[in-house]
C-alpha cells in the first residue's frame, strides 16, 4: 500500500487490536499507530469515522464497558453518545483501520484484509 496512509486506533491490551495491527504488519504495512485512549479523536474525526465505517455512532460504541451502563446512554440520542464517547474513549470500539480503501472496525481482525489491495 505504498503512498497510502493507514492509520489504526489501536489498545494494545485488546487482543483484536494486536492481531489487526500484526496483519497489518505481516502485509509489509506499518501504519500511523494511535494510542486513542491516550489521544482519543476529535468530535469531526469520530463522527466522520462513523460514517465512513457505514457503522453509524452506536456500530462503534461499545456497550458493554461498565461506565456504558453507568452514563445511561443506551436509549441516548446520537449528541449524547458521541460526547459520552469524547469524554470516555473507552467508549469508542477497537482497533479501527483508516486507510485509502475504506474504514474497518476490525472486529474479528480479519477484517482488516478488506482494505489490503
Amino acid at each position: 500500500m505504498a503512498g497510502t496512509e493507514v492509520t489504526i486506533w489501536h489498545n494494545p491490551r485488546c487482543s483484536n487490536s494486536r492481531a489487526a495491527l500484526q496483519l497489518l504488519r505481516e502485509h509489509g504495512i506499518e501504519p500511523r499507530v494511535v494510542d486513542y485512549l491516550a489521544s482519543p479523536p476529535d468530535r469531526a474525526t469520530l463522527l466522520q469515522v462513523a460514517a465512513d465505517s457505514g457503522l453509524g455512532l452506536r456500530g462503534l460504541v461499545r456497550d458493554k464497558e461498565a461506565v456504558f451502563a453507568e452514563l445511561g446512554v443506551g436509549a441516548a440520542g446520537d449528541d449524547a453518545l458521541l460526547d459520552a464517547m469524547l469524554a470516555h474513549p473507552q467508549l469508542i470500539n477497537r482497533p479501527v483501520v483508516i486507510s485509502g480503501r475504506g474504514v474497518r472496525l476490525c472486529r474479528p481482525p480479519e477484517t482488516v484484509l478488506e482494505l489490503l489491495p
